[in-house]
This record gives structure tokens, C-alpha cells and sequence, in this order.
């Protein structure tokens, strides 16, 4: 049975569909002439050959829906689907230099982006890279460039404000589906940002041109935009990309390895202690929750896993992604997610971007040094943690932190004691009723323990 999927309605050339286990594209007659156009004039090639368009090959398949079928394509899967939401900032100004790189050489081969969405770009073996084969169209001499104002909202908008005024303006990305609207971004932008003469053209004067006509029916222009300032637009857009900065720190987990009751002997003991589980399941794909900058991460990532590290404090997913990029590291992904409020379905039908839970499960989940943050800083029940474990994973190796630890009775310091179910008996007690307890191992010179829990059923 072939299931369509509910974000591919948009694109009236085609859509993505899954097929026994397989995810394939149609391409429909009505991009034909694009498709044979990007695919004659070696765009496709050249942009493949460079990681920045994800490859795929033409196959021999029946139609998911015959009347408008032109060919079917099987492209690279990508590990997982991630949302600019869910990015770093650097992450984000990578994805916005990138489509703007695409652009670029589209433009040489006499073809465009007819839309520049955030959600083309995926991040794959460390990179971004553009996922839509049928965004691209025949350039056409003298016609703007359709997708501007996408950027802008997508791009250029989210990561003014997050680099002006505050990086937590990012997750305005979830509320905004098609962007950041630009009155929106000049409302939440310091006035010294108008000395920014980027900012200025491109979110500014781009905002009020907006707001001046949007109530009015638009007029078929006389003004011709030539090859030159295409080009030229392109340009101003990359330096205004380029200049925006932001520094990771002051936030509240980006020291955290430095705070922690770890001996050397028992964070290597801990260390191993993971490895060795890893190697019992010998999983397919891994999600790290808390990860912060990716320690543990780079265990099963190490060994060619695919390993997601989230974590939901924006300066630990900053660095984590910085390293990176600097160690040219393929299987870490960092996003940033809060499990007190994951990742939810949004757009139309609430399908268009799935939530995190709908994008698992996985074979394995680390869940390390985490459960007392859920239960004592957040009043997770116990009960109500194993039961999300359980909806996202098929294995989990999850550390218990007693109350008797260093870490909570920081966390205690300030509150009341009302957790009297927060033992390991009570963890024990909950968390069997979805998993059975396949391991366990005392970390050295601590109170902790390592569990390796396995899923029923």
C-alpha cells in the first residue's frame, strides 16, 4: 500500500510517498519540463557530486497516482527528518548560506529556486543539504526571483532577531509555519539593528513594502530584475547571512560537564559501562536525550551509528554542533528539543511536520543522567516517563540518580521533598510495567546506576 506523505500536498509537480519500507518521489507531468531540465543541464550532477542536493536515481515503478505520473525517483533516506526549530543557530545561518550557494549555481545553469523553505534543507553526515529535487525551474531573464520573500521569513528574519535581540526567538519558527513575518521581525529588533543596512533593505524596508501592499491586488510590474541583480540581490543576502553572529554561553546547562560529582574513574567507567550495552543491542539508530554537548553521543556514533543528540539548552546544541563541524563528524546530529514540551505535529492537520514522537521509534535511546531533572525539577511521575520511553524506543539504557546524590540534593535545596516515590525501588517498580530490565551495573564511586532496559511485547 502506498501512503502519501501529508507534507508533499503543496507541490503540484509531485510529492513523496512510502512504498513497502521504500520512500520514493513521483514526478508529475506538470514538472516535466523542469525535472528534464535540471537533470539536462548537469545542475543535478553538479550539485550531487557536491553534498548539496541529496541524490537520487530514476527507477522502473508504477505510479502511486498514474493519471498525473511523469517518472519515479528513490532519493537518499535521510536518518531523520529535523525542523529549523529544532536547530542551532549556526545550524540555521549553515542551511540559509547554503541556499543561497544553491541559488547561485542554479542561476549559472540557467535554472532557479522557486521556493527557498527551510524545510528543503536537511542535515546530513554532518551537512546540510537540500532535499527538494523538484524546487528548481527554468530562470527566466528579467523576472524576480520568486522566492525572496521565503528566505527572508525562513531565514534571514529568525536569525536577525536571534543574533539582535534573544535566541530563544527561534522557536517562534514553530508558531510561524511559513516563516517569521517581517513586520513581525522589525517589531522585535533594537533600533541599532536599522544601522545595519542589510537589515535594513531586507527586513525593513522589505516589511513595510509588505504591510503597504497586502490589503491591495497586485499589479503585473513593468520593472525588469536583469541576470546582474539577481546576482546582485544574492550577494547582499550572503553578507547580511555572514554577519549575524551569536555566542553560546551564559545559558543554563553549557557548563555542565564541568559542575558535575564524576570522578575521572567513574565518567570512564560510565563510559564503558554505555559502550558495552550499546554493543549487547547493537542498534540501527540512536536518540541521545540531554545530551548536552554529545560526550555520550559520540559512543554509538563512534561505531557508524546515526546518533541525534537533543538537548534543550541552545548553547550546549551550539557547541555541540560546532564540534561538529570541526571534527567532520557524519553520525551526530544535535537539535535542540525540551522533553517537558517535545516537538509537536504542526500544519495543516497537524501532519504537515511531525512531532518527535511520531518520528520514532528507535532501537535505542540513552537517557543519562536525566531521570531526576524529569522527576524532580519538572514533577514527571515516574510512571509517566517509562510510558513516553516507551512510545519511543525499543531499547533503553537510562541512569537512576538517588536522592542521595550531590546533583538532587542541589535540586532539593530549594524545594520540598514531595517525590517520596522517587527511589530506585519506585523506578524499578514503574518502569517494568513497558520494559524488562536486561542489565544493570553500580558506576563506580557513585550511588548511580546504569540500567539496560528492553521494551515488552
Amino acid at each position: 500500500m502506498d501512503i502519501v506523505n501529508p507534507a508533499s500536498f503543496r507541490d503540484p509537480d509531485g510529492f513523496l510517498f512510502t512504498r513497502d519500507g521504500q520512500l520514493l518521489r513521483q514526478v508529475n507531468l506538470s514538472g516535466k519540463a523542469d525535472y528534464d531540465s535540471l537533470m539536462d543541464s548537469e545542475l543535478y550532477r553538479t550539485l550531487a557530486e557536491r553534498g548539496l542536493l541529496i541524490p537520487h536515481r530514476e527507477i522502473n515503478a508504477s505510479f502511486a497516482q498514474p493519471e498525473t505520473g511523469y517518472k519515479i525517483i528513490k532519493p537518499e533516506v535521510v536518518p531523520l527528518i529535523s525542523y529549523p526549530y529544532e536547530w542551532s543557530f549556526s545550524q540555521l545561518k549553515d542551511a540559509a548560506l547554503q541556499t543561497l550557494e544553491i541559488q547561485d549555481i542554479a542561476l549559472r545553469h540557467d535554472m532557479s529556486l522557486k521556493d527557498a523553505s527551510a524545510y528543503n534543507i536537511q542535515f546530513l553526515k554532518g551537512r546540510p543539504v537540500f532535499i527538494d529535487t523538484l524546487s528548481f525551474e527554468k530562470y527566466r531573464e528579467g523576472e524576480p526571483w520568486v522566492a525572496y520573500r521565503q528566505f527572508c521569513q525562513h531565514f534571514l528574519a529568525p536569525l536577525t532577531i536571534m543574533s539582535y535581540r534573544d535566541i530563544r526567538l527561534g522557536q517562534l519558527l514553530r508558531t510561524y509555519i511559513d516563516g517569521i513575518p517581517l513586520d513581525l521581525a522589525m517589531a522585535l529588533l533594537p533600533r541599532s539593528a536599522y544601522y545595519n543596512m542589510s537589515v535594513l533593505l531586507h527586513i525593513v524596508l522589505h516589511g513595510k513594502s509588505q504591510k503597504r501592499y497586502e490589503d491591495t491586488i497586485p499589479r503585473k510590474s513593468n520593472r525588469k530584475l536583469s541576470r546582474l541583480g539577481f546576482q546582485g540581490i544574492l550577494n547582499s543576502l550572503k553578507k547580511a547571512v555572514q554577519k549575524l553572529t551569536w555566542k553560546p554561553g551564559g545559558t543554563e546547562w553549557d557548563e555542565y560537564y564541568r559542575g558535575t560529582n564524576y570522578s575521572a574513574d567513574s565518567f570512564a567507567h560510565k563510559k564503558a559501562a554505555v559502550a558495552e550495552y550499546i554493543e549487547r543491542v547493537k542498534p540501527r539508530e540512536v536518540w541521545d536525550l540531554g545530551a548536552n554537548t554529545g560526550v555520550f553521543s559520540r559512543i554509538p556514533a563512534g561505531k557508524g551509528i546515526p546518533t541525534a543528540a537533543f538537548d534543550s539548552d541552545p548553547a550546549a546544541v551550539e557547541k555541540n554542533y560546532l564540534l561538529v563541524k570541526e571534527k567532520k563528524e557524519e553520525r551526530v546530529l544535535p537539535l535542540l528539543i525540551d522533553l517537558t514540551n517535545p516537538t509537536p505535529g504542526i500544519g495543516w492537520e497537524n501532519r504537515e511536520r511531525f512531532s518527535l514522537i511520531d518520528r520514532g521509534p528507535v532501537d535505542l535511546v540513552l537517557a543519562l543522567a536525566l531521570i531526576h531533572h524529569l522527576s524532580i525539577s519538572n514533577n514527571v511521575p515516574l510512571s509517566k516517563s517509562a510510558a513516553f520511553f516507551s512510545r519511543i524506543c525499543d531499547h533503553l539504557i537510562i541512569e537512576f540518580v538517588p536522592k542521595e546524590d550531590s546533583q538532587v540534593q542541589r535540586l532539593l535545596a530549594t524545594r520540598e521533598d514531595v517525590f517520596p516515590d522517587y527511589t530506585q525501588v519506585g523506578f524499578e517498580r514503574k518502569f517494568s510495567r513497558y520494559f524488562t530490565i536486561e542489565a544493570s551495573a553500580k558506576i563506580k564511586d557513585t550511588q548511580r546506576t546504569l540500567f539496560l532496559l528492553k521494551k515488552k511485547g
